[in-house]
């Protein structure tokens, strides 16, 4: 059995990949990570069973996942905290050697790839753990590698649209954008339109039920003279499907480091790859 350590709790995507881990199967270890300001516990709820866990401030983050790392063999660390802890977190998830999980976007991203190089532990990141998005990014990366330039002289919008409380960008436009660029778009990161409150994303398209829990990507592609429109579009409602690709995750990350794969590194990419999900 893989005992997973969600660190992400009490938020709602912490809850829902929680709740996801204990459906497939996983053990929920019950003592969490988490920032400062938060209540000393939470429930996690699934079905009939509730489980308890014990959240640490910073000041106890070090000393409490050593115990973890002890008390639960095939442990994976999971971590969709916030962009402001991400590079902290990875430092400590690869000082302690445990693998770990980031879904959290954000932060140094060149520091996090080297120090988990650096560490030799198991690690999947990745801005995106939702199956089919992350088919579809690749798909056009592909497409960007096989055909550099095919839309030249086409002018590029990108918006995106996400709770109120994600504090950056979407990764998954980030890394899209790097694909247009390829392309042969003139367009950077920082020309995304991001929407977070209500009545943009209403005139956006998003369920008003579904605001606090929502991504919805639109990247318009427009012919120079106006005559050519391309679309890409992905609407998701909810945070279950990303959930479902973190165990995915989790499942393929404990499988390699049970097999000693050389490889210590991956992305969803890779765990697409492997075919093994649900």
């Amino acid at each position: 059995m893989i005992n997973v350590m969600v660190n992400g709790l009490p938020g709602a995507m912490g809850h829902e990949v929680s709740q996801a881990c204990i459906r497939r199967g996983c053990k929920l270890v019950p003592v969490a990570l988490t920032g400062p300001g938060m209540p000393a516990d939470c429930e996690v709820k699934e079905e009939s069973e509730i489980t308890k866990v014990a959240l640490v401030a910073p000041d106890g983050h070090r000393a409490a996942l050593e115990k973890v790392a002890k008390d639960y063999p095939n442990l994976v660390v999971i971590d969709f905290t916030h962009p402001s802890a991400v590079n902290a977190n990875a430092n400590l998830y690869c000082a302690v050697g445990v693998a770990w999980v980031m879904g959290t976007t954000g932060g140094d991203r060149d520091a996090l790839m080297q120090v988990t190089r650096d560490s030799g532990v198991y690690a999947v990141i990745a801005p995106n753990m939702a199956k089919q998005i992350v088919a579809l990014q690749a798909t056009m990366e592909r497409m960007a590698k096989d055909f550099p330039g095919a839309f030249s002289g086409y002018k590029l919008e990108v918006t995106e649209s996400h709770q109120k409380t994600k504090a950056d960008t979407s990764g998954t436009a980030k890394e899209m954008v790097g694909s247009f660029q390829k392309l042969g778009l003139d367009f950077s990161v920082e020309d995304i339109k991001k929407l977070r409150d209500d009545e943009s994303q209403r005139a956006f398209g998003v369920p008003a039920e579904y605001s606090d829990g929502h991504a919805f990507h639109t990247y318009a592609l427009t012919s120079g003279d106006g005559s050519v429109q391309f679309q890409f579009q992905h609407n998701v409602c909810g945070r279950r499907t990303y959930a479902e690709g973190v165990v995915d995750a989790c499942r393929f990350l404990a499988a390699k480091r049970a097999a000693g794969a050389s490889q210590k590194i991956y992305n969803m990419i890779d765990v697409l790859s492997e075919g093994n999900m649900r």
